[in-house]
């Protein structure tokens, strides 16, 4: 039998690992589809939305690469969204495209991809359509090889549908066989020179950024805090968690404003700044980027990322080696003088009457989810209070949408469970996020991957409401969404549900969800509470 450029594109996936496919396919995907070979695994989502988002926690709990199979024009529109958030957390994401018959092409013919290498940037490394069916396996190896090397990051191939039937040539053999290995570690000058910074400074400060949890360099960095003696921060605007949050040297997130982050670092003579952008701001609070006598090192993977910061120093790298040379490095100090002991999680207040407060639903989630529990939060109302009362040590235990875009809690939950089949996977998500991407419970349902489900409804977008109040714009509309029942909703896709409205409720059903091997989700009505500390997201 003659082998075809789709034999040897699947040979080529295979021998990269990518052999699950996420996707929601079309006309023009079907040829590449047709015949899968044995091994491969094809995980359905019903909005590519829904797929991109799996496929980005598939591949960040997996440390590896991941497949997406989208549709022409439309297709791939519908999954610009979820690409915002795998663009900034550098998830290596490889996107296959139908394209339909290329000499058609130009004719803008029904489901043509017009333009199609334009139409996924800038969210996207990297984008192509092979000129001929003679490159399209070199150029599926340049986007695998692409989407791997640091900084990691989706990339995008369309590929006319015809292509896929021609016979392949010795050249397409040659793709298949190429490896190739990322490099420019720092060398041993610049370990040194940065170490000397590093116990030169009388009070130096880590912040900590997704890269490092990506890299899973936490040991390292725990070995790093704690030979410097500093604290650890989070950055701000956290998609992952680098650092266990029980250490006596984590204190938190920092926010996401200039005047607010320099607030906190103040007294520190050296920001040392690893596997973040420097800094990703949110809310406009403008002031001196650092405190008076502090100076910033950053120590990224992203070339693009060291360039567009506002200030400070920076040096390019990859962030594991890094930081494990660093460790190694730097002289042994005193420990953190002032917070020798973790303190325990404030007590959640205790709820009256009415919906819960978010804050004793998940002291419940932290007392009683497994050590090693991953979790995806979507919850933008409750993110600090989640830090506050989730307690979580090992690489791999928090995802939250990198760039905000809603519609990642349902699906990347699918996917990190997928990805981590031996841990249990509890997705935090609010009501108004979840309608984003309600329909990755249908995938979960059908492929019984055994996620819990926890939705905080507070009948609105509470984060917005927050804002509002910060932003003096009292009048808005549209942010209640009260009426949705996520019960019938999750019944209706199959997935075994609950409401609870007490703690203790909620603690049986949550106890039942994490025994069970299908999945559940529990709807939990929760008081509204502001996205910013010591502030009433609520009218007076």
């Amino acid at each position: 039998m003659t082998r075809t450029v789709k034999n040897v594109a699947h040979e080529l996936f295979a021998a990269h690992g990518l052999t699950t496919i996420f996707g929601n396919p079309g006309s023009n995907e079907l040829p590449f589809l047709a015949g899968l070979p044995e091994g491969f695994r094809y995980v359905l989502g019903l909005h590519e939305g829904v797929v991109a988002a799996m496929a980005d926690g598939f591949a960040q709990a997996s440390g590896r690469a991941a497949l997406v199979n989208l549709h022409a024009a439309s297709g791939s529109g519908n999954a610009m969204g979820a690409l915002t958030n795998a663009w900034y957390a550098h998830t290596p994401l490889v996107i296959t495209a139908g394209q339909q018959v290329r000499e058609t092409i130009g004719q803008e013919v029904m489901l043509s991809n017009v333009e199609a290498a334009n139409l996924p940037r800038p969210l996207v490394k990297w984008s192509a359509e092979p000129s001929s069916p003679r490159d399209v396996v070199r150029t599926l190896a340049q986007a695998v090889h692409i989407a791997s090397l640091d900084p990691a990051g989706p990339v995008y191939v369309s590929v006319p549908y015809d292509d896929w039937a021609e016979p392949a040539t010795a050249a397409d053999e040659a793709a298949l066989a190429r490896r190739v290995g990322g490099g420019a570690a720092l060398s041993g000058e610049q370990v040194a020179a940065l170490a000397a910074r590093f116990d030169a400074a009388e009070r130096p400060v880590l912040v900590l950024g997704p890269d490092v949890d990506s890299a899973r360099a936490n040991g390292d960095a725990v070995r790093l805090a704690e030979r410097l003696g500093a604290p650890v921060w989070v950055a701000p605007s956290a998609s992952r968690c680098p650092f266990p949050t029980g250490h006596p040297a984590f204190r938190g997130v920092l926010p996401a404003s200039v005047r607010g982050i320099a607030e906190l670092l103040t007294g520190h003579d050296l920001v040392i700044v690893i596997g973040a952008p420097v800094f990703r701001y949110h809310q406009y609070e403008p002031g001196d980027y650092l405190p008076p006598g502090a100076e910033l090192i950053q120590l990224t993977c992203d070339p693009a990322e060291a360039a567009r910061a506002p200030f400070g120093e920076a040096v390019v790298a990859p962030i594991g080696p890094a930081v494990a040379a660093l460790a190694d490095a730097t002289t042994a100090r005193a420990s953190v003088a002032d917070r020798s002991v973790q303190p325990s999680p404030p007590v959640p207040p205790v709820s009256a009457d009415g919906p819960l407060a978010p804050e004793e639903v998940l002291a419940v989630i932290d007392e009683l989810a497994p050590q090693d529990a991953a979790y995806v939060n979507e919850t933008t109302s409750t993110v600090g209070v989640f830090w506050d009362r989730i307690r979580m040590r090992e690489p791999g235990s928090y995802y939250f949408p990198a760039s905000g875009g809603l519609g990642f809690g349902l699906p990347a939950a699918v996917g990190v469970q997928l990805a981590v089949p031996e841990r249990r996977v509890i997705a935090v998500v609010g009501d108004g996020s979840a309608n984003y991407g309600i329909t990755a419970l249908w995938t979960a349902a059908q492929y019984r991957i055994p996620v819990v489900f926890v939705i905080l409804n507070n009948g609105g977008y509470a984060a917005l409401r927050g804002f509002s109040a910060k932003l003096g714009t009292p009048d808005v509309p549209g942010l209640d969404v009260p009426g949705i029942d996520f019960v019938s909703l999750a019944t209706g896709y199959g997935v075994s549900a609950h409401r609870v409205e007490t703690a203790t409720a909620f603690r049986a059903a949550f106890a039942q969800a994490l025994a069970a091997d299908t999945p559940t989700l529990i709807e939990v009505p929760i008081e509204t509470i502001s996205p910013f500390a010591g502030e009433s997201s609520e009218e007076e």
